[in-house]
């Protein structure tokens, strides 16, 4: 899900770009005028005698911008049951980060505006810009690594959601009650019809439009509604009973193909994966390559002539802006990472670096989608409107420079672990003998003097090594003179649950119960929720998590040795030292072990 996004958001920059210069070409060129005139548009509902009527540019920032805003809505849902947001300890630092990036912004354009004017378009600079942002990365290359993107995504995901919060409860001017009360009786609908498991899509449409032109109406932003709407949708792990059935029907289509079993197929398919994937699969290349573009176009068109850019240079609005956009979201966003993990709140996923994360704190200053969208809310007059729009551009440009010169600068002192040529250079050479020897500290199984020590280095949450678990413990069950000793390699960015789980075994060895509490993980990797660790330990009568900052520490050297021996996934197996290379079968592993043993 999060590599797809990527994909996605990082390709559409180029389509983002190209209709960003295109509304600025048109906004002026000699035909400049007409960029207003069409905006200004006016196209509507008829119902009898009831009339909807909305401007072309509303339209757009109301109504397309509320499928954009679905989406972020169903991957808060996604990420929140599913994801990186489930794991408390990688989204403390991330979510108290973008907290940072939005507080610290609007506090420097105050000091700017407070008083005057413009003081309502404090919210104009808080919101991180996506798109752009994993575009640029994504030029970065090799200089910003997976863990950065991963770092990054769950940051702007809780910053999209923070900014439409203060967009609902900021930026709404007046209430309309009856046009209220009937949005929360559609809401109910919604959700009735969601506690009784129908699942129409026709109904789910109508009551949708229903509920946003109510909300439209009674004065609380759509943004809203796409949000809500997208968090409501189901999202779920395929049940082994769905899996199950779909690949039954899969090979009966292909025993005996015909359209009956095509559909019954295709039907069974469909239903293993929940409706909030299907969803986002669907929707992300609308959003990313037509919904967020065509926003662009109807919002980013400014004129720059002479006059402009001097009262541009001059204005509190603008310079506010682009300072919130350049130095607030650099400033707060690094402070709200470094806070969180001085008091060990939580952990960064990866072995990044601080050259890394303050490149990202830069990049996050582009502004753009949301800052254009709060504009729009903010302020009524259009001069001030332009001056703000040239703030957003010229702070989003310079925090991007500063971005591209940071991941260079710790390029350069070699903050990273790849140069940007590596793609094209030979495979890298891995070494083939275990860096660290067995020792005290290691959780060992077996007779200290025996003549075979496995060393697995694994994750908890990884299928791999769960498949190999039985392999070695009937290892071990056949060959008790085996000695196998575990060593923890979680995989970060792939697995969210990994990294809780080894500390929930690490405070398990605190309590002489590491063995069991590893076996018990590894018989419920589905099941590794904190809740779940916490009934794990309780079970075993241990703590899960008695002493975070050593068993955060135990892990790591773990994770160290792993990177020295040239462990690169799980699982990775080391026979008497030296990594094996075989199948992960019983009988390849039996064989290496009688060859360990011939003197």
């Amino acid at each position: 899900m999060v590599r797809r996004f990527f994909r996605t958001e990082a390709g559409s920059t180029s389509v983002l770009l190209g209709a960003t210069l295109l509304a600025l070409l048109w906004a002026n060129s000699p035909w400049g005028d007409t960029y207003e005139a069409f905006w200004h548009t006016r196209m509507g509902l008829t119902f009898g005698e009831a009339v909807f009527s909305l401007d072309l540019r509303h339209w757009v920032n109301d109504g397309l911008m509320a499928v954009f805003f679905f989406l972020i809505g169903l991957e808060v849902s996604y990420e929140v049951r599913l994801g990186q947001l489930r794991d408390r300890r990688l989204l403390a630092v991330p979510a108290v980060a973008a907290l940072g990036g939005m507080l610290v912004p609007a506090a420097v354009y105050l000091a700017l505006n407070a008083g005057g004017p413009g003081a309502g378009g404090w919210g104009v600079p808080i919101a991180t810009d996506t798109a752009f942002v994993l575009g640029l990365l994504a030029m970065v290359g090799a200089r910003c690594p997976e863990p950065l993107r991963a770092f990054l995504l769950t940051l702007a995901i809780v910053d999209d959601v923070l900014a439409i919060i203060i967009i609902a409860v900021f930026y709404t001017e007046e209430l309309s009650v009856p046009a209220l009360l009937s949005a929360v009786v559609l809401l109910v609908a919604i959700l009735t019809l969601r506690r009784l498991k129908i699942w129409r899509a026709p109904a789910y449409i109508v009551l949708g439009f229903g509920l946003w032109v109510a909300t439209l109406e009674s004065g609380v932003h759509p943004t809203l509604v796409g949000i809500g709407l997208g968090i409501l949708v189901f999202v779920y792990v395929p049940s082994e009973y769905k899996l199950l059935s779909a690949g039954e029907a899969v090979q009966e289509l292909t025993n005996e193909p015909n359209a009956r079993a095509a559909r019954e197929a295709a039907r069974r398919v469909r239903a293993a994966v929940s409706v909030n994937e299907r969803l986002q699969f669907q929707l992300h290349p609308w959003s990313s390559y037509e919904i967020v573009p065509i926003f662009a176009l109807a919002n980013a068109g400014v004129r720059l002539d002479g006059e402009t850019l001097r009262q541009a240079v001059t204005s509190p609005i603008a310079i506010g802006v682009a300072a919130g956009l350049l130095l607030g979201k650099f400033a707060g966003i690094a402070f709200g990472t470094w806070l969180p993990l001085r008091l060990g709140w939580g952990v960064l996923p990866g072995n990044l670096v601080w050259g890394q994360l303050l490149g990202g704190a830069a990049v996050s200053g582009i502004g753009f989608t949301v800052s254009l969208f709060i504009v729009d809310l903010a302020f009524d007059d259009q001069a001030i409107q332009n001056q703000a729009k040239i703030g957003i551009l010229a702070g989003s440009a310079l925090s991007a420079l500063s971005g591209w010169i940071i991941f260079r600068l710790a390029w350069d002192r070699g903050g990273v672990c790849a140069p940007p040529e590596a793609a094209a250079e030979p495979p890298e050479t891995l070494p083939e003998v275990l860096s660290v020897p067995v020792g005290p500290d290691d959780h060992v199984r077996g007779p200290a003097k025996a003549k075979v020590t496995i060393v697995e280095y694994g994750d908890f949450e990884c299928p791999y090594c769960g498949r190999l678990h039985p392999v070695l413990e009937e290892l071990r069950a056949r060959r008790p003179e085996v000695r196998i000793v575990f060593r923890h390699f979680p995989l970060r960015t792939i697995h969210p649950r990994a990294v809780p789980a080894a500390l929930a075994a690490e405070g398990a060895a605190r309590g002489g119960r590491f063995w069991e509490m590893h076996d018990t993980l590894f018989s419920n990797q589905r099941f590794l929720t904190d809740a779940d660790l916490r009934r794990y330990a309780a079970e075993l009568d241990v703590e899960p998590w008695p002493d975070l900052p050593g068993q955060l520490a135990r892990v790591a050297r773990d994770e160290e040795s792993g990177q020295a021996s040239g462990v690169r996934g799980t699982p990775t197996l080391f026979i008497n030292g030296v990594r094996y290379q075989g199948a992960l079968d019983r009988a390849s592993i039996d064989r290496a072990v009688k060859e360990a043993e011939q003197p």
